[in-house]
């Protein structure tokens, strides 16, 4: 093809062709800087998009299951708490059925201790009523009171855990005083005896399952970071290095639009060609 020619300027269109590759390369670095994303969208990479954001659900469906048990660990703690006073009450009582079977006190003294033991009685029963996180409580099997076994998901694949209620107003609360000091020593050995260990059998399944839902929120936590970092190592843009290709892309830009507007002027070469 002849070179001097003003209908066809081969040097322009191979200037404009550099040109266009380097302002198309240039908004991809762009885009990665402003958006900090080496794959944004499903034009970037679209294999790597469908990944992303099948992670992008586990992470939402692990961050949604961590504050569940989050509930979970409210309503533990305070179990253990109530159930705490609870064991602590039953100390005191141990102490005034003790009292009550002497059978050298007078009737007086015998109504004071009942009083007493009537009184930590009632503590019992409201330590136990009162230990309630957000309306759910694990001392009841009642329902309609917020209480029954609670279930709650624990990780992003929606599988469950389930912490069993204690029927806390039949086992964990002594009958009413004994009638006299025979009645006060079988109580001693018989209904406080057995109350007393439903109440350290609950603790120490209350403790285990405190542990187990402290464990599985730390874990949890553990596995979203370890998520997060898969993540941005499968989209994450290297800032560093785009910022480096970034100015380099410019310089570029900058010279193929003057190489563009030499080569433009090539043609007006040739009018000198016809004098004056």
């Amino acid at each position: 093809m002849n070179l001097n020619s003003v209908n066809t300027n081969l040097a322009a269109m191979t200037a404009l062709q550099s040109l266009n590759r380097t302002n198309d390369a240039l908004g991809v670095v762009q885009k990665r800087v402003s958006t900090g994303y080496r794959v944004a969208d499903a034009k970037d990479d679209g294999g790597a998009y469908a990944v992303a954001q099948t992670v992008r659900g586990d992470i939402a469906g692990l961050t949604a299951a961590n504050e569940q048990l989050g509930g979970l660990k409210g309503i533990v703690d305070v179990t253990l708490q109530g159930l705490g006073q609870v064991s602590k009450t039953m100390v005191e009582l141990r102490t005034v059925l003790t009292r009550l079977a002497d059978g050298t006190i007078n009737t007086e003294q015998r109504a004071q201790y009942e009083q007493q033991y009537t009184q930590l009685q009632t503590q019992v029963q409201r330590f136990i009523e009162d230990a309630t996180y957000n309306g759910r409580t694990l001392l009841s099997t009642v329902v309609a009171s917020g209480g029954g076994d609670i279930v709650s998901i624990r990780n992003e694949a929606g599988t469950t855990l389930t912490l069993a209620a204690f029927d806390g107003a039949t086992d964990f609360v002594v009958a009413a005083p004994p009638a006299d000091a025979t009645a006060a020593q079988g109580a001693i050995t018989g209904n406080w005896t057995t109350v007393n260990q439903n109440i350290n059998d609950a603790l120490n399944r209350l403790g285990a399952d405190a542990r187990y839902v402290d464990a599985q929120i730390g874990y949890n936590r553990d596995k979203l970071d370890a998520i997060e970092g898969g993540l941005g190592a499968l989209i994450d843009a290297d800032i560093a290095k785009e910022a480096a290709r970034l100015q380099a892309l410019q310089i570029r830009q900058q010279l193929g639009t003057q190489t563009l507007s030499i080569t433009n002027q090539a043609p007006q070469a040739l009018i000198s060609l016809f004098g004056r």
